[in-house]
C-alpha cells in the first residue's frame, strides 16, 4: 500500500525543482528524500522520477501520483475534521502563520488566550512573509495564516483555501524631529518626492506598495536605508536618518520627537486576512481560532485614532 506520508517528498521535488532543493524546504537530508522515493517507487513498481539534464522531473506516473495523492489527502484531512468537529474539541497540534506586525497585534494576544480556553491544543508559531505563508498553508505545512494585502499589489490565493477579512490597517508617514511637514493633517506622495526613505527590502509586499504609492509623482521613493523590521524604521527616523511608512497594526509607542501623519490620493490601506484549507473547513482548531482572530481584529480597528 503507497505509504501517503512519503508523497510530500515527491511533491517538494516536483514544487521545488530538485532533490536538493526539497530536502532544504523539508528539513531532511537529500539523501532521506531520495530514499523516501525510493519508497515509493518499491510501492507502485514504476519510476517516478526522470533525469534530464543534470536535473530530474517527474515521469507520467509521477505527476499521477502527485495530483490523485493530493486529493486523497484532502479527502483524508476533510474527514479528519469533520470526526474533530463530531468531537467538538479544539485539540492537537496546529501551525499559526504570521508576518510580523500581526504576530505583535494579533497573533500573540489571542494564541495566549486560546491555549487557556483549550488547553489541549498545542499552537505553533511561524513567521513568514505573506507569499510564503500562503504557499504553507497550500501545501498542507500550516493549518492557519495571517496575510496581508496592500490596495492592488496582487497576493495569489490558490481557489482550495478558503479566507476571511480579519483586519482593516492604515499606514503613516513617521517623521523625525523638526521635520517640514510635522502638524499637516496629512500628505500626499507629492509632498514627498524628495524624502529619504527608509524601507523594507525589495521584493517584499510592503515595498512593493512604496513603490505604486509613487505612480502619479514620475518617479520611485528615494530609499536612503533598508530594514526588514519596523521596530528599526521608528529607531532610524528617530535618529534623523529619514522618514518611514510604518502601518498602525502593531506598532509601539512613536519615539521621542517624532510625528505620524496621515496619507493621501491614496491611502496606504491594507487587508488582514486568514486563510486556510477547505478541507479544514469543519475542523473545531480552525474555527477556534479563525473566530478568535477576527474578534480580536475588529477590537483593534475600534481603537485606532
Amino acid at each position: 500500500m503507497i505509504d501517503l506520508s512519503t508523497l510530500r517528498a515527491l511533491e517538494a521535488v516536483d514544487q521545488f525543482g530538485s532533490v536538493v532543493a526539497a530536502a532544504d524546504e523539508l528539513g531532511f537530508t537529500p539523501s532521506a528524500i531520495s530514499q523516501q522515493i525510493k519508497r515509493l517507487e518499491r510501492q507502485t513498481g514504476v519510476e517516478l522520477l526522470e533525469r534530464v539534464g543534470r536535473g530530474v522531473v517527474l515521469s507520467g506516473p509521477g505527476r499521477l501520483l502527485v495530483a490523485e495523492g493530493a486529493v486523497i489527502a484532502a479527502q483524508l484531512e476533510r474527514l479528519e475534521s469533520d470526526l474533530h468537529a463530531h468531537a467538538g474539541e479544539a485539540v492537537g497540534e496546529f501551525d499559526l502563520l504570521g508576518f510580523s506586525t500581526a504576530m505583535r497585534g494579533l497573533i500573540g494576544p489571542v494564541v495566549a488566550d486560546l491555549t487557556t480556553k483549550h488547553p489541549d491544543l498545542r499552537i505553533q508559531l511561524t513567521e513568514l512573509e505573506p507569499w510564503d505563508a500562503v504557499e504553507r498553508v497550500a501545501t498542507g505545512q500550516g493549518d492557519v495564516a495571517l496575510v496581508h494585502r496592500w490596495g492592488d499589489v496582487v497576493l495569489q490565493i490558490p481557489d482550495h483555501l478558503e479566507r476571511r477579512v480579519v483586519h482593516h490597517d492604515e499606514a503613516e508617514v513617521i517623521l523625525p524631529a523638526g521635520h517640514r511637514l510635522i502638524g499637516r493633517k496629512h500628505v500626499t506622495p507629492a509632498d514627498l518626492v524628495e524624502e529619504r526613505w527608509i524601507a523594507t527590502p525589495e521584493g517584499t509586499i510592503c515595498r512593493q506598495w512604496l513603490s505604486r504609492m509613487y505612480a502619479g509623482t514620475g518617479g520611485l521613493p528615494r530609499i536612503e536605508h533598508v530594514s526588514m523590521e519596523f521596530e528599526s524604521h521608528l529607531a532610524l527616523v528617530a535618529a534623523g536618518l529619514g522618514i518611514a511608512l510604518i502601518p498602525r497594526l502593531g506598532r509601539g509607542p512613536l519615539p521621542e520627537g517624532t510625528s505620524a501623519v496621515r496619507v493621501r490620493e491614496p491611502v496606504p490601506s491594507r487587508q488582514t486576512i486568514a486563510i486556510w484549507r477547505r478541507s479544514q473547513d469543519s475542523s473545531p482548531a480552525v474555527r477556534a481560532v479563525v473566530e478568535a482572530l477576527v474578534a480580536a481584529g475588529q477590537v483593534s480597528v475600534k481603537v485606532r485614532p
